[in-house]
């Protein structure tokens, strides 16, 4: 498993509980003291980690939001869903990897998901380009969307994202245009729609998929215009100064919820989605199902005026 390098303490505890566990046989005469031993060191391994996270400063929570093994939208679409459908293409140049799309059971109803997915291995990562899409990634998310609201289904999206691919092709192809085609379409949907920022939401790219009637954001993903990274290397010409654009930023959760940017701030396990994912999804189901079950039975026009005015009202003047 990896880890950050706050966590190795942890890890290191961890680990020695692990051996400890596969030395221990039923008949092992000193099975009863290494028991012991090992329930000594649990207790000791959940105190470690509540102490590790109760007090984590930005960057931490940055690298928290890309940790290698937080759970990816392929994962979560394991965790919540059933009978997953995917769907390929935008009907005009490619199908973008970067961007995953279909239809599935959330609950035994039948829903469209869109989500960013970044990839595991190195050869996922490129494969689905670090989870930076390119124009056709938008316009795939465009058509199923479109075909969600001929069906009357709720859209549920999953952000986890840098930010749109900013390459020559993507910009030749109308990177732009993709991005603000999709949050017009996201405004006009007459039917529910609730997303979700599970790890990364990194400016235009996030916002492309972002336009819902109710947006959650997990306890330690981030959301914001920029990188802390691009961020600084624009206003400083230094992106090893990330970690103190991300002070500026207010890019984390409780920073989106207190500017009104989010609806609600989704509660992870102690030490994050990534310790315990089975606990994650279900503390996000039960979030969305909430969401779903407040938005039924609104009328497409009511869903759209709403929205409206929910994005309308973003941003304060002094």
């Amino acid at each position: 498993m990896a880890h950050l390098d706050f966590e190795e303490p942890l890890v290191e505890l961890e680990e020695r509980i692990a051996a400890l566990k596969a030395l221990t046989e039923a008949d092992d005469p000193e099975a009863a003291a290494i028991d012991a031993e090992i329930r000594a060191l649990e207790t000791q391994a959940d105190r470690l980690q509540r102490e590790l996270y109760a007090d984590l400063d930005v960057w931490t929570k940055v690298q928290l939001s890309r940790h290698p093994d937080r759970p990816y939208f392929r994962d979560y679409l394991a965790l919540l869903f059933d009978d997953f459908v995917e769907l390929h293409g935008d009907r005009a140049f490619r199908d973008d990897p970067a961007i995953m799309c279909g239809f599935a059971r959330f609950d035994a109803e039948i829903v469209a998901v869109v989500g960013h997915q970044k990839g595991r291995t190195a050869k996922d990562k490129a494969y689905r380009n670090f989870g930076m899409a390119h124009p056709e990634g938008y316009r795939k998310a465009i058509r199923i969307m479109k075909l969600a609201e001929q069906a009357m289904r709720p859209v549920l999206t999953f952000i986890d994202t840098p930010g749109a691919y900013p390459g020559i092709g993507a910009e030749e192809r109308g990177q732009a245009e993709a991005i603000g085609r999709a949050i017009e379409t996201m405004s006009q949907l007459r039917v529910p729609i609730i997303s979700t920022v599970v790890g990364e939401g990194g400016s235009g790219g996030a916002l492309a998929i972002g336009v819902a009637d109710r947006v959650l954001m997990q306890e330690f993903a981030t959301y914001s215009v920029i990188t802390p990274e691009g961020c600084a290397s624009i206003l400083w010409r230094d992106a090893a100064r990330g970690p103190e654009a991300a002070e500026q930023l207010h890019l984390l959760a409780h920073d989106a919820a207190s500017l009104g940017v989010i609806d609600e701030v989704v509660r992870e396990p102690t030490g994050g989605a990534h310790r315990k994912p089975e606990e994650a999804a279900r503390l996000l189901r039960d979030r969305i199902r909430a969401h779903l079950d407040e938005l039924r039975g609104r009328s497409g026009a009511a869903l759209v005026a709403e929205r409206y005015q929910r994005f309308r009202a973003l941003g304060t003047w002094r």
